[in-house]
């Protein structure tokens, strides 16, 4: 959700130099039921040879502010291809009437009184349709972030016209594994930037006013406890922080937030969109795709996900993602030939694009793959496990005496999540740095790193990848963070730049306290080995031959992750100074303790 940067300006700009404009526009303050106005612009195309379909795209961002980037590019494309594109500040943000609420939660149905985003979609439609010349009567939604959140809030309870979705990059969980929170530890630079971008005004606020444009990391560190937040900067004024403060655990406000409860049958065909380097929204759009397809009886459900951070399938030709090439244009390939015919098909009854299931971009191969399922049910799960000297093998450790390496974590040096300095606000390398070279962390005592001999030959993981990591702490919490890593070869003869990169393919966290129940923290018993699951929600990468895998286990990530106290408290948005206290770590590796990786291999290339 947050710096999605974009160019709508500049796209509409472009668009009506044209010596012949191929839309018109028109303004306009539609009521919802309650009485509300809703800033409204309409972009109709001039040709009027036809009746062209609606695309609807509802923002929080603003519609006529460059931080608005739901349809920076695709505003030329849709109209050239015959759409009316329509797009609107949502209820409280910039233009429109009304009071704003962050993720505003689904109504309760039996308030025949109650709104939600879903009724302010239904009552939009309803408004286009009578009052927008030249409409075919259909109507679809797409956007990217709380855009995509919006687009599915409009598919709860859908108007009869809505005909297709596009949510794209859309969270389905704040607390288990989206914007805000994974497993339960806090995005501390993005829960924090966030709140204060969305709610200082009906406007978008920039983060860099407050954060320290020359390193976030120090400025975060001197922040201290997170209980200083509210009285140094927030003043008890944005509600959503008072959230995080009353709600530290999955408690029942999360869990109405979330779309596990609603999403129980599959009301409008969705095209879930999704990429492998999304830095906010990578969980939503697998769950939320996983649990429409659940209820997939006439299959209208479907996933494409590609080699993309946040949005970035939306902007560019999507050719490479940081230093990371994928040898072709895989953005333009997703607008035009996913996203459009799928829009044709449904709102246009144009060609059915006979899309697969899923369809993934596999990274390493640089490839796209159709599956008839996800996951893909012929992968073969093979648990790659952590060995003695840094060794990483398929092959099961022996048992005997207990193995294990050791680190000592600080909360006061915490590991950064990328290479310092880091910039906070808008505009900043936070958009690539899950692509970044993990050597910077070399250096680090508290990271401890694996690694597989050379490859013999390519091994490609798809699906899901599970960490199990058997370990101990002197504290009573910890956090549990694990990285898997794609090692280049030293000499890497087709681009020597990279030569010995390491890349991310996928890391999270797991807060120790949660380990048996989000809902209900433990204290972690001191110096007791305690397994810790860590999924990755999927994955679809070719390891190629003469690479390395890499796993590197540590505890913390900072500051995109909050500093753990290491010492169990209530709740840590309320901890103090003299709670954080420095814990020797112990990983373990041998008989019935020892850690792994359960890694989806495909046996054969497709």
């Amino acid at each position: 959700m947050l710096f999605v940067i974009s160019f709508l300006l500049a796209a509409i700009s472009s668009v009506y130099s044209q010596t012949a404009p191929i839309f018109t526009r028109a303004e306009s303050m539609i009521a919802t039921r309650d009485g509300v106005k809703l800033n409204t612009q309409v972009f109709s195309p001039t040709r009027t040879d036809e009746k062209f379909p609606i695309i609807l795209v509802r923002t929080p961002y603003g519609i006529g502010n460059p931080t608005s980037e739901q349809i920076a590019a695709a505003l030329p494309e849709l109209s050239k291809e015959g759409y009316i594109v329509v797009q609107q500040d949502i209820r409280g943000r910039f233009k429109s009437e009304g009071s704003f609420v962050m993720l505003r939660q689904p109504r309760d149905r039996k308030d025949k009184n109650a709104i939600d985003e879903s009724t302010d979609t239904y009552d939009t439609i309803e408004w286009l349709l009578k009052n927008v010349p030249n409409n075919n009567g259909r109507v679809g939604m797409t956007g990217t972030s709380y855009g995509g959140w919006l687009t599915i809030m409009g598919m709860l309870d859908p108007h009869p016209a809505l005909k297709a979705v596009v949510p794209q990059a859309s969270p389905a969980d704040m607390w288990l594994g989206d914007d805000f929170h994974h497993n339960g530890a806090f995005r501390l630079s993005y829960g924090f930037e966030y709140t204060y971008m969305m709610e200082t005004s009906k406007e978008v606020a920039n983060p860099a006013a407050i954060v320290d444009k020359r390193d976030a990391y120090e400025w975060y560190l001197k922040l201290g406890a997170l209980s200083n937040v509210d009285p140094k900067y927030l003043k008890d004024k944005y509600p959503t922080w008072n959230d995080f403060e009353n709600h530290p655990d999955y408690d029942a406000f999360w869990k109405r937030q979330a779309f596990a409860p609603y999403l129980n049958r599959v009301t409008v065909p969705t095209l879930n969109v999704a990429g492998w380097w999304d830095q906010e929204d990578f969980y939503g759009p697998i769950k939320i795709y996983e649990l429409l397809e659940r209820h997939d009886t006439e299959n209208k459900n479907f996933l494409v996900v590609g080699p993309w951070n946040h949005g970035g399938w939306a902007r560019g030709d999507g050719d490479k993602l940081g230093r990371i090439n994928f040898g072709s244009a895989t953005a333009d390939y997703f607008r035009k030939n996913i996203r459009e015919p799928f829009f044709a098909y449904y709102l246009k009854d144009k060609k059915n694009p006979n899309l697969p299931e899923a369809l993934t971009f596999r990274t390493g191969s640089n490839e796209w793959v159709r599956h008839n399922s996800w996951t893909p049910k012929e992968a073969v799960v093979k648990n790659l496990y952590l060995q003695a000297d840094g060794k990483l093998s398929f092959d099961v450790p022996s048992a005997g005496k207990p193995a294990f390496d050791e680190y000592v974590s600080d909360p006061a040096k915490p590991i950064p999540y990328r290479p310092r300095p880091i910039e906070p606000g808008m505009g900043s390398a936070w958009r690539v740095w899950q692509t970044e070279d993990q050597r910077f962390v070399d250096h680090r005592p508290d990271v401890l790193t694996y690694a597989t001999e050379p490859l013999t030959d390519d091994i490609t993981v798809s699906g899901k990848i599970i960490s199990n990591i058997f370990a101990s702490t002197s504290g009573t919490d910890s956090d549990w963070i694990v990285k898997l890593i794609d090692v280049y070869p030293e000499k890497y003869q087709s681009d020597p730049e990279m030569s010995g990169y390491q890349l991310m393919i996928a890391g999270d966290v797991l807060r120790g306290r949660y380990r048996n129940s989000f809902e209900k923290p433990e204290p972690i018993p001191t110096n007791s080995v305690q397994k810790y699951k860590i999924g990755f929600p999927a994955n679809d990468h070719t390891f190629k031959k003469g690479h390395r895998i890499m796993i590197q286990v540590q505890s913390t990530w900072f500051p995109v992750i909050d500093r753990n106290p290491q010492k169990f408290v209530p709740n840590i948005f309320l901890a103090k100074e003299t709670d954080f206290q420095k814990a020797t770590q112990r990983v373990f590796r041998s008989g019935k303790n020892a850690s792994y990786v359960a890694l989806p291999v495909v046996e054969s290339a497709r």
